[in-house]
């Protein structure tokens, strides 16, 4: 037992020694971490997406404290008659969810994070590519290694020596039992691999149906940022449910087509890559859609068969975003009454070439958003019912109504 407890202790020691030794990791905010699990959906360092490009922000006509009161409430500052809240508004056609979470120093550090950004596929001056920022983890391992063989030295050492010391005093030696038989280090060992089998099982169970990250390759490569961001295609053309009804929809190849009749190869300045980093020949996938189709570019007619049926084939795109039968979702009630973007939920789709699951739409997500999300109150005549909201609005008693306020978090909401 007494071996045991000093080796407990060591170890202890030793770990506190490192946690020390990196302390600067835990003494701020991780401003990247912030961003990408705030801001990203909806912003860009470098570019105007749903929201403004935020580098340089920091250095807003306002000061900061206008950003930290915006990030906070941007409703109430847009209701308090802001004329810079009111352009951007006007600008991006969509009032920013408020993050009351996040405060002065997590403002600070996804500022900081934004404002040193750059642009990994920028090469600098003089230089044909962008070196990696030097990353010192190597360092740390080594270092832990070399601490760990050097705890082990000295505790085989002043083992030998007390029992060179016990021979010499005529003190027998008491026989020890190994670490891996002894009582108190199987009962510590059995009790973190019961934590961390139960932390497995909790988080795999918890993770189940989940795809995030999910993209599939699809018959026919179709890019989002080709259509969606350079041609500025609104998605409600293709997607045209996703205002009028519960599903989005998939767009019939005739949709497609109606471009296509004439855009028969492709002359954009992007080049189409896959995520394995394969270019793709725009050209040919367009030729992969006629045959679908039953076009002939040649003659630009349908091709038909004896009776005058077109030789059609459908699509069958592989579906990216599912969610679980028992849960209710309704896009027409997002995008058209809550005045929902998509890329709130679908992330950046105007970036991406292949389309995949940036957010990972669980239970958790939804209701956070539910809960930190105003929906579009005044002047909407689907919320006429709630009276006493609209009262305190007239009466200055509140700047806002949170989905949650509406009932948004209610189990029977999303649950059948």
């Amino acid at each position: 037992m007494p071996l045991f407890r000093r080796l407990t202790q060591s170890i202890t020691a030793l770990l506190i020694v490192l946690l020390l030794s990196n302390q600067s990791a835990f003494a701020a905010p991780d401003g990247k971490a912030l961003f990408n699990s705030n801001c990203a959906a909806c912003h860009n360092p470098l570019k105007d997406a749903t929201g403004p490009a935020l580098k340089g922000v920091s250095g807003h006509a306002h000061g900061k404290e206008w950003i930290y009161k915006w990030v906070k409430n941007p409703s109430a500052v847009l209701a308090s008659g802001d004329p810079h809240a009111k352009e951007l508004v006007d600008k991006f056609k969509i009032v920013m969810t408020a993050f009351p979470a996040l405060g002065k120093e997590d403002v600070d550090a996804i500022l900081d994070y934004v404002d040193k950004y750059e642009d990994p596929n920028k090469a600098k001056p003089g230089e044909a590519t962008q070196a990696a920022p030097e990353s010192h983890g190597w360092l740390y391992t080594f270092v832990t290694i070399i601490l760990v063989a050097i705890l082990i030295v000295l505790w085989r050492t002043n083992y030998t020596l007390r029992r060179v010391t016990n021979e010499k005093q005529g003190i027998p030696n008491v026989k020890e039992i190994p670490v891996y038989k002894n009582k108190a280090f199987i009962a510590v060992f059995a009790i973190l691999a019961f934590i961390f089998c139960g932390y497995w099982f909790v988080n795999g169970a918890i993770e189940l149906g989940r795809q995030q990250n999910y993209q599939p390759k699809q018959p026919i490569f179709y890019s989002h940022k080709v259509h969606a961001g350079v041609n500025q295609v609104n998605c409600l053309y293709c997607h045209a449910g996703a205002e009028k009804s519960r599903q989005a929809m998939i767009p019939s190849t005739n949709v497609c087509m109606n471009c296509h009749k004439q855009i028969n190869e492709y002359t954009g300045k992007e080049k189409l890559i896959t995520a394995e980093g394969v270019e793709v020949n725009g050209t040919d996938e367009i030729k992969k859609l006629y045959t679908y189709a039953g076009w002939d570019a040649t003659k630009k007619e349908y091709i038909r068969d004896a009776e005058g049926n077109i030789q059609a084939t459908p699509i069958v795109w592989t579906k990216v975003h599912n969610l679980p039968d028992h849960v209710y979702f309704n896009h027409a009630q997002h995008v058209k009454v809550g005045k929902v973007q998509c890329q709130r939920c679908h992330g950046n789709i105007q970036e991406m070439d292949e389309v995949y699951q940036a957010s990972p739409l669980s239970m958790g997500w939804c209701l956070n958003c539910h809960r930190q999300t105003q929906v579009q109150f005044a002047d909407n005549k689907y919320y006429t019912l709630f009276q006493k909201y609209h009262q305190e609005m007239k009466e200055g008693k509140r700047t806002g109504v949170t989905v949650e306020e509406i009932g948004g978090t209610e189990c029977m909401k999303c649950h059948y």
